[in-house]
């Protein structure tokens, strides 16, 4: 260590002004390392779902090419060009959110409750694609919807979020007033977004599993619980969606409910992303940042993170443990002098915040 520091201090007084460019580069690296790393990600996740679905789809290919071929020789009449240009039809149809089958109930994709949740969809990002604008004026109607409900759906979350951000930062100060004598703060943060995974997963993943697959006709829970996720990290594949089976009692009240457990789920998943980025310790990508090898107190790292210098109290860590004897001093709580309290961090009690001037 000592040498690692003498050499450390020579190239300082040698090359001053080349040191941060140097330790910048040391991101560069990283990002270079991580892009690599990416990269094989992808190619593995192709090989796996290639692996794991090709087969399936060259027996679907098979079974409809039979399929075919059974109908071509039953109806004698029907020539097989004729065949193909129905088959393209109906699949143009199909592409464009238009069924030929007798699937929906008579339920069309424009009405309120189905233009609803189509809207809702669209501003959350999660876009499952079963329909879409079928008139150049719907197209651009969305891009300029998009354009507005993007933004203002993310002000909502975010301003949920905040309020959210309340009663889980009291549980962690709890949990430190119970723990923190026995473990480092690190560890209790780990298991205090574990408390908040585990609700945020049963509440808005497990139960609405179970719901959705007693309400939908051909789920089972996998089926609904892959819905659940792929619809709340918003990847939205559109393979499966609820409220379209024959006959849906009451289907536009069950797309607005259903509209309102993706705004809920989503501020939960947004939350628990917003408590996993301030640990640290598990935000790697901290460590690709150009500033991430400039000293603590530099301007551009706090620039580039976010704080603008000031750490919010939530974030505060102290992974050493406290080794020197504290003296408590009893002290007013609207006290001018935080400084003179001793008290460890791990067992400090959240400050009180004050109401703003204009409630009420």
């Amino acid at each position: 260590m000592a040498d690692g520091k003498m050499v450390s201090e020579t190239l300082k007084n040698m090359y001053p002004s080349q040191l941060p460019t140097l330790k910048m580069a040391k991101s560069n690296v990283r990002l270079l390392g991580y892009s690599v790393l990416y990269l094989v990600f992808l190619v593995l996740g192709a090989a796996i779902f290639s692996a794991i679905e090709a087969p399936e789809e060259t027996e679907m290919i098979r079974y409809i090419r039979r399929r075919k071929e059974q109908f071509l020789s039953n109806f004698t009449c029907i020539t097989d060009s004729a065949l193909e240009d129905l088959i393209v039809e109906i699949i143009t149809a199909n592409n464009r959110g238009v069924s030929a089958a007798k699937s929906t109930g008579g339920e069309h994709n424009w009405s309120f409750g189905q233009s609803f949740f189509f809207s809702s969809t669209i501003v959350t990002t999660i876009g499952y694609g079963h329909v879409h604008p079928l008139s150049e004026g719907g197209k651009i109607f969305c891009i300029i919807y998009a354009i507005i409900g993007i933004p203002m759906t993310f002000i909502l979350l975010t301003a949920l979020v905040e309020r959210l951000l309340l009663p889980t930062t009291w549980l962690l100060y709890w949990l430190n007033s119970k723990l923190g004598h026995l473990y480092q703060p690190f560890n209790i943060r780990v298991f205090h977004l574990a408390i908040i995974g585990t609700i945020t997963f049963g509440l808005f993943m497990v139960v609405p599993a179970f719901i959705f697959a007693k309400l939908e006709p051909g789920w089972d829970f996998l089926d609904s619980l892959y819905y659940c996720f792929i619809s709340l990290t918003t990847i939205g594949l559109g393979d499966y969606i609820p409220g379209d089976a024959p006959r849906q009692p009451m289907r536009p009240l069950y797309k607005i409910c259903i509209t309102a457990y993706l705004l809920l789920g989503l501020t939960f998943v947004m939350l628990l992303l917003h408590l996993y980025n301030d640990i640290p310790q598990l935000n790697l990508g901290l460590f690709l940042l150009r500033g991430s090898d400039v000293a603590a107190g530099d301007p551009e790292r706090m620039r580039l993170s976010g704080t603008g210098g000031v750490a919010p109290k939530y974030t505060q860590h102290n992974d050493q443990p406290v080794r020197q004897s504290v003296k408590v001093v009893s002290r007013p709580v609207d006290s001018p002098s935080p400084e003179e309290d001793t008290t460890p961090v791990h067992a400090q009690m959240p400050p009180i915040i004050p109401t703003s001037q204009g409630s009420g």
